[in-house]
C-alpha cells in the first residue's frame, strides 16, 4: 500500500494546529516537515522546536527532511524531538560524516532516511541503501513549494526501486516534489510508495478522497 506524507509548508502557518489536526481527520497517517537552513537551499523554514511541538499533539508519523548543511551537527535535536524518519541529503556533507550521522539516527530509535536532489544520480546513494529506512527522490529542485513536477526524474525512481529490491526490500521509497493526483500514478507505476504532498493536498477541495486515491494501489 502506498502512503501519502502531506508537507506542512504548504499548510497555513498562522493556523498550523487546526491544519494538522484537520490532516489527521482526513485520513493522513504521516506528516511531512521540511527544514531548510538558507544555506543547503535558498529558504528558511522550521526547526526542531517545531517537531517537537507538533509531536506533543499528534500521533502522526512525522517524516522530517532535513535540507541543511552538515546535518551531522543537528541530527540528535531532532531525534529528540519526536521525528519518526529524519531524511538527510547525501551532497549535505562527506560521506564519512554522512554515514556518522545514519547511525547517529539509529541509535537514537529513529529511522534514517538518505535524499537527492535532481542532478545526483542514483549510485550516489547506493551505500548508504543497505543503512537507511527510506530513500528520498526530489522531483523538483529542494528549496521551496509548489514547483512544477519533474517527470525526467521517474528513471532514477526506477533505478532506485531496483537498487532497494536487490540490497533492502523493506525500505521505502519516497517522492518529493510536485506531487499531485495526476502524476502519483507514474510515481507508484515506477516503485515508489511514499509520495509527498503540499500544495496539491492542501488545497484539494475533497481532502479525504486525495488521501484515498494516493494511497490506493
Amino acid at each position: 500500500m502506498s502512503i501519502l506524507s502531506p508537507s506542512i509548508l504548504a499548510a497555513d502557518a498562522m493556523n498550523l494546529q487546526r491544519d494538522l489536526t484537520d490532516t489527521a481527520l482526513q485520513g493522513a497517517k504521516w506528516l511531512h516537515i521540511d527544514v531548510m537552513d538558507g544555506l543547503f537551499v535558498p529558504n528558511l523554514s522550521f526547526g526542531y522546536t517545531t517537531v517537537q511541538g507538533i509531536r506533543r499533539f499528534s500521533d502522526l508519523v512525522l517524516d522530517v527532511h532535513l535540507m541543511i548543511e552538515k546535518p551531522i551537527r543537528y541530527v540528535e535535536h531532532f531525534c529528540k524531538a519526536g521525528a519518526d524518519y529524519l531524511t538527510i541529503h547525501v551532497e549535505a556533507d562527506s560521506p564519512e560524516n554522512t554515514k556518522a550521522a545514519i547511525e547517529k539516527i539509529r541509535a537514537m530509535g529513529v529511522k534514517p532516511g538518505i535524499v537527492v536532489k535532481p542532478k545526483t544520480p542514483a549510485e550516489a546513494i547506493a551505500q548508504y541503501i543497505p543503512m537507511v529506512d527510506m530513500v528520498l527522490v526530489m522531483t523538483v529542485e529542494p528549496g521551496f513549494g509548489g514547483q512544477k513536477f519533474m517527470a525526467d526524474m521517474m528513471p532514477k525512481v526506477k533505478k532506485l526501486r531496483q537498487m532497494i529490491d536487490e540490497m533492502n526490500p523493506a525500505c521505502y521509497l519516497e517522492v518529493d516534489g510536485g506531487v499531485d493526483l495526476e502524476n502519483a500514478g507514474i510515481c507508484k507505476e515506477n516503485g515508489a510508495n511514499v509520495l509527498v504532498a503540499g500544495s496539491a493536498f492542501y488545497k484539494a477541495a475533497d481532502k479525504k478522497a486525495f488521501v484515498a486515491q494516493i494511497e490506493q494501489d
